[in-house]
């Protein structure tokens, strides 16, 4: 849907009526109190402050208009100029429903992830350790919580089963799983000990439960699809069935997520037990995956996009539409061990640096979305003492960082916002947030400061969301302004505050808006491979591809304007055809989306067999390319 940018909009209050104008404004006949409306047609009491969860999930509305006489006076109130700026707020945008937003309000997320590859030191269970070593005795879910509010995560999101099939929770689907291992003589249930934990702790709890099976030869990334058909439909009662144990027996759960989307059936489960959950890919999800594991987002990154592009499952930032008919807000996932999921004792050699990951909430959160860091208990069940400690540094650090504003202003509306400071001060980071319930309005804006009498731009933004996070050079100020410079509706600001933050690395400010990543040649092809009009390609993508992410490939012809096309495309990981929506044709031309969702190991494979049709009969010559799509 394409929009007329807007230049300049009027504030409310510059159009509040003086009695008697119109009326009562109180009649419903002159279309109900004055307030400026919303995308949807919805005014908000002010009691429903931007802080608190929305009283429902509001569905879309035809927006009521003010009667024409009553537009015709206040119109008549503006300068010449104003009137050819005004333009109507008559937009219908994508806006979250009540659980999205309680869910995006927490912005830390502390993933655990324990499994028997943690005792074999890889990052895929290869079923080689007896289910008699694993015995976590000193296993202490008391400490995993206490390790999530070290640095203000809200929410623990659990792996109680990963690709190899082994279960942290009692179920007779399985003989592979806690209940048959040696901790606590067969009687342990890890997943009712984190819940009790969580609800200790006043931490919301998610589950992480891989739709796919190694026991029942449904590979990683499959998405649940078996390998032998007639075994399909007995394990999707095997899964609906741990799905259904997991949502009903350990209390309330925030957050499903189904790694790599999911092809069983299981809309039914989630409507009736998980309704106040979100939902991590596949066919029902409701949030999104940013497109690489390195915690960032790509800039600028909208919460919006449209509905067909999410019913794949597979969707990602890469198909945020700011004018999109659906919403699902990023959660961007990334390791504490850089680049495993998993403990060993040589992975806790690879932690990140405290610097490393301020980098990651600057270009997560700080870009509007929430933030999943991982934890890694070790074969005794606890987090290494190392990472404990980096945790709290991290949460000490954005503590310091933005606990303490030089100034601030809440809950305002219109193009144009003013911050006075109580005295010139040197500042160098400003948060802006909008009241996102009502829809992502702002579409670009510059923040300024005024020095020596004028005023001078700080920095400049697309999308804002829930919070954006601007770094800037040290300038010294005595008033702030922020300039919405084109909006979707009026821009509605729940917060600006501005920060003096001491001691950040002068590195700090590079990559806030990266440019495109170079192309490498991964392929090509010849004339001598054509045969009758048509030439197979098979293309290891796997030393390009060496990290999860989205990958884009594109093929080019060498040999002049020698026309072709790509009749077909099959993806490949791990020898087995990928989850539909994994490989994607992009609008440019032949060119393709490649979307690697699991790890990568030295055992992975990733592999794009292609067939390419000669065009008036003449064959050709060319190169394939490969580029990671930007992942910040």
């Amino acid at each position: 849907m394409n929009r007329p940018p807007i230049q300049r909009w009027i504030s409310p209050r510059r159009l509040r009526p003086r009695a008697g104008l119109n009326g009562n404004l109180n009649d419903p006949a002159r279309g109900g109190e004055f307030r400026q409306p919303t995308p949807g047609g919805d005014t908000r009491a002010d009691s429903d402050a931007p802080g608190g969860p929305p009283a429902t999930a509001r569905e879309p509305r035809a927006v009521p208009r003010l009667d024409a006489g009553f537009r015709f006076r206040a119109l008549a109130w503006l300068l010449p100029t104003q009137l050819l700026a005004v333009q109507a707020a008559e937009v219908n945008l994508a806006r979250p429903t009540a659980q999205q937003y309680t869910w995006h309000e927490q912005e830390r997320i502390m993933f655990v992830c324990l499994d028997p590859a943690t005792w074999q030191g890889r990052e895929y269970d290869n079923h080689s350790t007896p289910l008699s070593a694993i015995n976590p005795t000193r296993l202490d879910t008391d400490q995993w919580c206490r390790a999530a509010g070290l640095w203000g995560a809200r929410e623990i999101l659990f792996v109680a089963k990963h690709t190899g099939g082994f279960c942290w929770w009692r179920t007779d689907t399985t003989s592979y799983g806690i209940k048959d291992a040696a901790w606590k003589g067969g009687h342990g249930d890890v997943l009712a000990e984190l819940s009790a934990s969580c609800r200790k702790h006043g931490l919301t709890l998610g589950i992480y439960v891989y739709p796919g099976d190694d026991t029942w030869g449904a590979p990683m990334g499959s998405g649940g699809r078996t390998k032998d058909p007639a075994k399909q439909e007995a394990y999707n009662q095997v899964f609906r069935r741990q799905l259904t144990e997991v949502l009903t027996r350990y209390g309330k759960i925030s957050e499903v997520w189904f790694d790599g989307s999911c092809v069983i059936d299981v809309s039914d489960i989630l409507e009736q037990h998980a309704a106040d959950a979100v939902v991590f890919q596949g066919p029902e999800a409701t949030i999104r995956w940013p497109g690489s594991e390195t915690g960032k987002l790509p800039y600028p990154a909208w919460n919006s996009l449209l509905r067909k592009d999410l019913k794949t499952g597979t969707s990602t930032a890469a198909h945020g539409n700011p004018d999109g008919d659906a919403w699902a807000p990023l959660e961007a996932d990334t390791t504490l061990y850089d680049h495993h999921w998993f403990w060993s004792a040589a992975n806790e050699e690879k932690r990140k640096s405290l610097d490393e990951l301020m980098d990651v909430y600057y270009k997560s959160a700080g870009r509007g979305g929430v933030l999943l860091l991982n934890s890694t208990p070790n074969t005794d069940g606890l987090i290494p003492a190392g990472d404990l400690k980096l945790y709290e540094a991290y949460g000490r650090e954005i503590a310091r960082r933005f606990d303490r504003p030089v100034a601030e202003v809440t809950d305002q509306r219109g193009e144009t916002v003013e911050l006075p400071l109580p005295e010139p001060t040197l500042i160098n980071h400003a948060i802006l947030m909008e009241d996102y319930r009502e829809g992502e309005r702002i579409r670009e804006y510059v923040i300024e400061g005024l020095a020596d009498g004028q005023w001078r731009p700080l920095q400049k933004g697309i999308s804002v969301g829930r919070k954006k996070i601007d770094l800037f050079q040290p300038v010294l100020v005595s008033r702030v302004r922020l300039r919405v410079t084109r909006a979707a509706a009026e821009p509605i600001i729940r917060r600006l505050a501005v920060y003096s933050v001491a001691g950040v690395p002068t590195g700090a400010l590079a990559g806030l808006h990266p440019g495109a990543q170079g192309w490498r040649t991964c392929g090509t092809w010849a004339v001598r491979d054509f045969h009758d009009g048509r030439a197979a390609l098979t293309l290891d993508l796997s030393p390009f591809i060496l990290q999860p992410g989205q990958y884009e490939v594109r093929f080019e012809p060498t040999d002049g304007k020698r026309a072709f096309r790509i009749a077909g495309a099959t993806l490949l990981y791990e020898g087995e055809e990928a989850t539909p929506g994994l490989l994607t044709r992009l609008e440019a031309p032949n060119s393709f989306n490649v979307n690697r969702t699991a790890q990568v190991t030295k055992e992975t494979r990733s592999v794009l067999e292609v067939e390419l049709t000669a065009e008036n009969g003449s064959d050709c010559e060319g190169v394939v390319k490969i580029r990671p799509q930007p992942a910040e």
